[in-house]
């Protein structure tokens, strides 16, 4: 035994039986084992940075801002008074009874009422003149609906959206500034 060929070395053994040095550890394994936790820390850090120290309390940072129906922000009229200074005069749309698809085959009864936020009082008499045509907008798009997409409020949020762009429609651009839903029943 003792005149083994060399050539049958064991793993881990030189020719005069001692173990040999363990390789050192790859440069890229170093990296991946002390640079990668150093990158995430830094982007933990900069990310509670960003949103510890981003606030300021300026009310202009702090405002919500308006969407128009492709989803832009509407700038305040008035160079940045807010809507609350302007008069403001609302104009109720009578109820409204809508039969809709159900999804399953069947019906379902929609039943609405809201008023349509207008800037000039002598809106409503243009309203009044244009209130067939309005319904008529109003009613062949509820028809479409299904309780599923008037579930929730986004649902809700959706429907005064595209209200406010028919009776925008109907009246033109800008005329009516909002749709406010009172009453909202599926049965």
């Amino acid at each position: 035994m003792a005149d083994e060929p060399a050539d049958e070395i064991q793993d881990g053994e030189t020719e005069e039986g001692e173990a040999a040095p363990k390789k050192k550890m790859g440069i890229m394994k170093l990296g991946l084992f002390i640079g990668l936790p150093v990158i995430i820390l830094l982007l933990g850090a900069t990310a509670a940075f960003m949103m510890f120290s981003g606030g300021s309390d300026s009310d202009a940072e702090h405002q919500v801002a308006e969407l128009d129906d492709h989803g832009n922000p509407i700038e305040p009229a008035g160079g940045g008074h807010s809507a609350v200074d302007e008069d403001v005069f609302f104009y109720e749309i009578p109820q409204m009874q809508v039969t809709i698809q159900d999804g399953s085959g069947g019906f379902a009864h929609l039943q609405i009422s809201f008023n349509l936020e207008i800037n000039d009082e002598h809106l409503s008499e243009q309203l009044d003149h244009e209130l067939p045509r309005i319904i008529d907008q109003f009613q062949g798009f509820l028809r479409e609906m299904r309780p599923e997409d008037l579930a929730g409020s986004a649902g809700g949020y959706r429907l005064r959206l595209e209200l406010l762009r028919r009776v925008n429609l109907v009246m033109g651009e800008g005329t009516v500034r909002a749709v406010l839903i009172d009453q909202f029943v599926v049965a």
